[in-house]
């Protein structure tokens, strides 16, 4: 049986006595509405007031309030200061949704009061209201997460299925800590031993009762012992069906909730629907999207981008060349084989970071690799020269990519680009990473980069080839910004 590391902070509650009991869910800091009840009043009614002032509008107080007022009842109503979304990672996107509904009833009202002020002006004027909730949003998140990495604000959850299954959904919650469920004990269904470490809090038999409430009394016993919030049920061939149905009776009849883990891992809940089909729940999955507008949107975005991007730091490219130029010896832009969409080489370009033979001297430094996969990293690589080192640090390294990105080699946002001697090792799994062209940027970048393990790094590629959609790669761009000033992994 395999043997699963659960972090100390993700072991609540549990028999193992050294864990401190985890907060619930419903134990999120309670500054977290007053804070953003107060950021989105004064975000919306201070600026508006102080431009309509300047304005000269008649009633710049009253539309203040009003300004302020429809702002919270556009998120109220959307449910934004719901207990369960207050700090929850919800992206720019949906703040930006919100914004443009406000927009929209505040049009309206501009025409049913026959207010006057420019509209440049007015739109100037709720600007900040939408910067100053996102700024919110990221603050509350980043509380949260620190919270949940201690076992604060989780939900207490009580996991149901057959020993070998249930030790899968135990391992992929424990492994990570930017979700909100701890498990306090495991019910599993049928004889197996549990490697996990968690108590067992009951044990169902494999077979079905023939009473129709008799796995009941064991499951409400369990719950009520380990104090949980949520049965969190991995179905199997002896959990599934009249069984399950019973068990979720039984729950929803004490007020008590029931989740499903249906197999599925990093599948964006967008792709998801339920349907119903001769009595059966079905989850539909769609397919990634690779055809309609997204994908054109995203092709223009990317020609467009990177000719911007040339045309305005040209001035850039040609004082960060000087400087490699003066800083060692050799030219200043490196050119290296790299493997596209489909398995297609081509050649990248980067500022050069390395000594000129750095690539005669990489077998030299194979025994200090610190990547424990297929990819070369090193902390305090000695073939990289001072300038280099500035230049990996900003990531400034990385723009002569947009010049693949215009010939169409490359994406703004996609995969690492890979080098064929990581490519000939790949395995069927790390190969569908290259069914989408390799990006600039993207989820591994502001995921940490090198700081990444090499099954991390493929995680989210794999995520982001699967769950592709044309706003996920604005949101990836925004967040990149925020990487590279952080510069967390780059060497």
């Amino acid at each position: 049986m395999r043997h699963v590391h659960f972090p100390a902070q993700r072991v609540a509650g549990t028999a193992q006595g050294t864990a401190a009991p985890a907060r619930r869910l419903g134990d999120k800091a309670r500054w977290y509405l007053p804070a953003a009840l107060t950021a989105d009043l004064v975000g919306a009614a201070v600026p508006v007031g102080l431009v309509f002032e300047a304005a000269e509008q008649a009633r710049p107080f009253y539309c203040a309030l009003g300004a302020a007022f429809a702002w919270v009842t556009v998120q109220a109503l959307r449910r934004r200061y719901a207990s369960r979304l207050l700090g929850e990672s919800r992206g720019v996107l949906p703040v930006v949704h919100d914004w443009l509904i406000l927009i929209g009833v505040l049009a309206v009202a501009r025409v049913v009061t026959d207010e006057s002020t420019p509209r440049m002006a007015a739109l100037g004027a709720l600007l900040p209201a939408l910067l100053i909730t996102v700024a919110c949003h990221k603050l509350t998140y980043r509380h949260l997460s620190g919270a949940r990495r201690e076992a604060q604000a989780v939900s207490r959850v009580l996991v149901i299925g057959e020993p070998d299954t249930a030790e899968d959904v135990i391992a992929h919650l424990a492994a990570r800590t930017d979700h909100p469920y701890v498990v306090v004990g495991v019910v599993p269904v049928g004889q197996g031993a549990l490697g996990s470490g968690l108590p067992v809090a009951a044990r169902l038999a494999a077979d079905m009762p023939a009473l129709p409430g008799g796995d009941a009394g064991a499951v409400l016993e369990a719950v009520a012992s380990h104090h949980a919030d949520l049965v969190l049920v991995a179905p199997g061939a002896r959990m599934a069906g009249e069984r399950l149905r019973r068990i979720a009776w039984t729950l929803h009849d004490a007020g008590l909730e029931l989740a499903v883990f249906p197999g599925l891992v990093e599948v964006s809940v967008k792709r998801l629907e339920t349907l119903t089909a001769g009595g059966l729940t079905v989850l539909r999955i769609a397919p990634p999207v690779s055809r309609g507008v997204q994908p054109v949107l995203k092709s223009v975005l990317d020609r467009v981008g990177a000719a911007l991007g040339l045309l305005v730091l040209s001035p850039l490219f040609l004082g960060v060349a000087l400087a490699i130029r003066f800083g060692s010896r050799g030219p200043a832009f490196y050119s290296q084989r790299r493997i596209g969409r489909d398995g297609a080489p081509f050649v990248m370009w980067k500022f050069r970071t390395m000594v000129v033979d750095a690539d005669a001297k990489k077998a030299e430094l194979s025994g200090s690799n610190e990547n424990d996969g297929l990819m070369f990293k090193m902390r305090r690589d000695p073939r990289v020269t001072r300038v280099g080192r500035l230049l990996r640090r900003t990531s400034l390294d990385e723009l002569p990519q947009l010049l693949n990105v215009l010939t169409g080699d490359m994406s703004l946002v996609g995969p690492r680009p890979p080098l064929p001697d990581e490519v000939a090792r790949y395995d069927e799994v790390a190969l569908r990473r290259l069914t989408v062209r390799p990006g600039m940027t993207g989820l591994w970048q502001i995921s940490g980069r090198s700081d990444l393990s090499w099954d991390e790094t493929i995680q989210l590629d794999l995520q982001y080839v699967d769950n592709w959609s044309f706003t996920s790669d604005v949101d990836v761009v925004a967040r990149t910004f925020r990487a590279v000033v952080d510069g967390r992994g780059a060497y």
